[in-house]
């Protein structure tokens, strides 16, 4: 009979050779510790999918600006600093990389993480810019930006990425 001690082997005189036995044979195979995994931390998928989710947004909203520029409305037809397309085109920019990023992320890539830091960022400034064409999604949209940068800085210490 084994025991969490011996291992399967248990005959008198099975010392020898042990060399050339597999672990599970000279009885180390219940006193070795597992290795401690760590996975992704809950706050990094999180912040990836948000990245991901702000990035679709950003998409439809340069894809609405472009296509259809009088669904926003602004008090003199100007926005802050350009017009509707070139905010269509930035915001499609924004929204394609923000995918992209998201996607870096959620596979634990450093690079993306520092890349969503920096695009969420900006977009937090961008929409400042576009609050004079429809302020309540922007305010939700700098809000979400904000999340996911925080969601992307502070990580717990035995995260990936």
């Amino acid at each position: 009979m084994s025991t969490p001690q011996t291992g399967p082997q248990s005959t008198p005189g099975a010392g020898e050779g042990t060399e050339r036995r597999a672990p599970e044979e000279r009885g180390s195979w219940a006193m070795t510790a597992a290795q401690p995994t760590s996975g992704m931390s809950g706050w990094l998928a999180f912040g990836g999918w948000m990245l991901a989710l702000v990035g679709v947004f950003n998409v439809i909203a340069g894809l609405t600006a472009l296509l259809q520029p009088g669904y926003y409305v602004a008090a003199n037809g100007e926005l802050l600093v350009f017009g509707f397309g070139a905010w269509g085109w930035i915001w499609l920019a924004f929204g394609v990389l923000q995918v992209a990023a998201g996607a870096g992320c959620l596979a634990g890539q450093m690079w993306a993480r520092m890349t969503g830091i920096a695009l969420a960022g900006l977009a937090a400034i961008a929409h400042l810019a576009f609050l004079a064409a429809f302020p309540f999604w922007e305010l939700v949209s700098i809000g979400l930006c904000v999340l996911v940068i925080y969601s992307l800085v502070v990580p717990p210490r035995n995260a990936v990425g």
